[in-house]
């Protein structure tokens, strides 16, 4: 049921004390929020603060218990998803949505194909995509089949696609989230050119320093509450951390213990005749090195063939002097080699299974008597639980019902509680926020320190200038620099990655 409602400001999407509860406790509390045409409108919390259940009652995937939501001047009582959309607002999710053996065209005009009585009209199908993707400054072909396409550029699609089915408010869910410092730059670029055209964007992210740069206004949510909100001018990055988290949070790099001159993890020319081509690497006990490089290189190949998901054509791999065999995940687990994933609902927890049975799956896995008893596993997990902070509302609940940073955590313990001597991470602060990213620096500090050799990918400069000892920088599949991290700047970093000079 729509009403007409009389306001006096310009308003696309006013939200008027919105509240809303789950099973008695309160994900939303009060919350009033509006949105203007032509603006980025940033919206900040901790995992578990609101914004999700914010962005389901915009889109219409739930009701509000009280409140109301205001649409172009009217009233929503019961918004439902096609009703969203009729209204003009859309939702790029952080999980693509794109049928990925299907062309950039049929991705974008899926669902409204133009037809001759019972023929599709491919031409103009393609000539539509084409130019839906030219109006708002992409330069990608509408012939590409999707898979084939870079994450930055699948987003960009999916935007594409939002916006000609008339998309008026556009809710980006970190579309940032796992790219390199160029794909980024790409998606705030295309962002700025969105606001421009007088579309109204919900921007959420947990890189603070993004959002200072790319938005006009900003809320700002704690425990379900609008802790601050106003222009992005009339704060700064210590005044979020602390609306967000109710205290100052300082992530400092700690003083590790000297590193051993052992070599926990060696890589000799390594190559897979595509993506790598001839690529060494040492990882002494006790360092962090960190691999660096453009969104879509060598990083995530380099780590499915260490850890035996994919086989290499040629090179050798050896943890603390034993040669592993070549695309043999078992041998990789008993050298004591764990790969944190940086894909943690795709490739590393099963969401209906509860943390314990997540956190022991491993311990199962390399235990030949294995786990049959709940309460042995409980009994096991339960430390695990406890030294990686998972925090959850209910004693043992299935992993899908937590936060982001507390999937992490117990992605962390899986691996991390199971003594190895060489540990793969791969984006380990993905999807965090604030607070959670420092207490999993920490972790990986404290893994160090206990004289584990360490290979961080992360996506973030960052983030490996807080955490590596060492970085190789990486592109085209070859290593094309190495620093010792104290003798080198972000700016500087970045510059090499991207291809600069220094």
């Amino acid at each position: 049921m729509t009403t007409a409602v009389t306001t006096a400001m310009t308003t696309v999407i006013r939200v008027d004390r919105i509240t809303k509860s789950f099973g008695g406790a309160a994900a939303l509390t009060d919350v009033s929020v509006d949105f203007f045409p032509g603006e980025v409108h940033a919206l900040m919390g901790m995992n578990g603060a609101g914004k999700s259940t914010l962005v389901q009652i915009l889109s219409g995937a739930l009701n509000p218990d009280s409140g109301t939501l205001e649409v172009g001047g009217l009233v929503q009582n019961q918004l439902n998803p096609r009703q969203a959309r009729k209204v003009g607002i859309s939702t790029v999710p952080q999980r693509r949505e794109l049928v990925m053996s299907l062309t950039v065209a049929e991705n974008i005009m899926l669902g409204q194909l133009p037809t001759s009585g019972a023929m599709v009209r491919w031409h103009s199908v393609r000539e539509t995509a084409q130019e839906a993707l030219r109006a708002l400054g992409i330069t990608i072909d509408a012939d590409a089949i999707a898979g084939d396409l870079t994450v930055a550029e699948q987003t960009m699609v999916e935007v594409a696609r939002e916006v000609r089915r008339g998309g008026k408010v556009l809710i980006l869910d970190e579309p940032t989230a796992c790219l390199g410092p160029e794909a980024a730059q790409q998606i705030r670029d295309l962002v700025l050119r969105l606001r421009d055209s007088g579309v109204a964007i919900l921007f959420i992210s947990h890189h603070i320093s993004e959002v200072l740069h790319l938005a006009d206004r900003i809320t700002v949510l704690r425990d379900g509450r609008v802790t601050w909100a106003g222009l992005a001018t009339e704060t700064d990055e210590k005044g979020l951390v602390r609306d967000m988290v109710g205290r100052d949070v300082v992530s400092r790099r700690p003083v590790r213990p000297a590193r051993s001159n052992e070599v926990g993890l060696s890589v000799r020319g390594l190559c897979d005749g595509r993506f790598l081509d001839c690529f060494d690497i040492d990882v002494r006990r006790g360092e962090i090195v960190a691999v660096l490089g453009p969104a879509g290189d060598a990083q995530s190949r380099l780590f499915d063939l260490l850890s035996g998901r994919r086989r290499f054509d040629g090179g050798q791999v050896s943890v603390a002097g034993k040669k592993l065999k070549n695309g043999k995940i078992t041998d990789s687990l008993a050298s004591g080699l764990r790969c944190v994933t940086g894909d943690r609902r795709r490739l590393g927890l099963i969401p209906g299974l509860t943390i314990d049975e997540n956190v022991m799956l491993a311990q199962d896995r390399l235990d030949k008597r294995r786990i049959h008893r709940w309460s042995l596993l409980t009994r096991r997990a339960k430390p695990l639980r406890e030294r990686y902070r998972v925090v959850s509302l209910a004693e043992n609940p299935p992993v899908e019902q937590l936060s982001g940073g507390n999937q992490q955590k117990v992605l962390l313990a899986k691996w991390l509680g199971t003594a190895p001597s060489a540990v793969l991470l791969e984006d380990p602060t993905n999807g965090v926020d604030v607070s959670a990213m420092a207490e999993i620096h920490s972790l990986v500090d404290r893994l160090a320190g206990e004289g584990v050799a360490v290979l961080l990918a992360s996506s973030s400069a960052e983030e490996v200038m807080r955490l590596a000892d060492r970085v190789v920088v990486v592109r085209d599949g070859r290593r094309i620099a190495e620093y010792q991290v104290d003798r080198i700047t972000r700016d500087e970093l970045i510059a090499t990655t991207l291809g600069g000079a220094l």
